[in-house]
């Protein structure tokens, strides 16, 4: 773990990696109570593999020999700054590993690749009632927001396959 230097951050690059990757994947879709297939999330993964320049990346967390935790990383445009940002979208850690700087690590890691992108901000958003993750962000220095999100189901299933038009 980080206090014995034997936590590693690595790039996502490969599909061995993406096949560690799915069952923390799984674990973190699990704790949000949902469902996409397996399908599906190798198949993003395996997008983000095949452009990273322009979708984003993920970063696996590996200490003791075990994988112990990602962060998928996106890159987006903010009109508010007029520059790239990039948008950690997800940020998960075991439960054995939590409390030992596994996620501060990751967020290093993901600021640091945005910094290398040219992002003039990382932006992330967690569950109001997530305190354990909300406790993290305030240790490393966020600065908390105080927008309400809102979503619309477009009633298209996912595959993370690209269709005709995106092809």
């Amino acid at each position: 773990m980080p206090g014995d230097g034997g936590l590693e951050i690595g790039l996502v690059t490969t599909e061995a990696q993406v096949q560690r990757l799915l069952p923390l994947i799984r674990a973190y879709c699990d704790f949000y109570r949902v469902r996409p297939t397996d399908t599906a999330l190798l198949s993003m993964s395996r997008a983000l593999i095949a452009d990273p320049t322009h979708e984003g990346m993920q970063l696996i967390a590996t200490g003791g020999g075990q994988d112990v935790g990602f962060a998928t990383l996106f890159w987006s445009w903010e009109t508010t700054t007029a520059g790239r940002i990039g948008v950690m979208n997800d940020l998960f850690v075991i439960a054995n590993s939590r409390g030992r700087g596994v996620a501060s690590a990751l967020i290093n890691a993901c600021l640091e690749r945005c910094r290398e992108h040219g992002a003039v901000r990382m932006t992330w958003q967690t569950a109001v009632d997530n305190v354990a993750a909300q406790a993290v962000y305030d240790h490393v220095g966020a600065t908390r927001d105080a927008w309400v999100d809102y979503w619309l189901d477009t009633g298209v299933t996912s595959t993370a396959e690209p269709g005709p038009e995106q092809a």
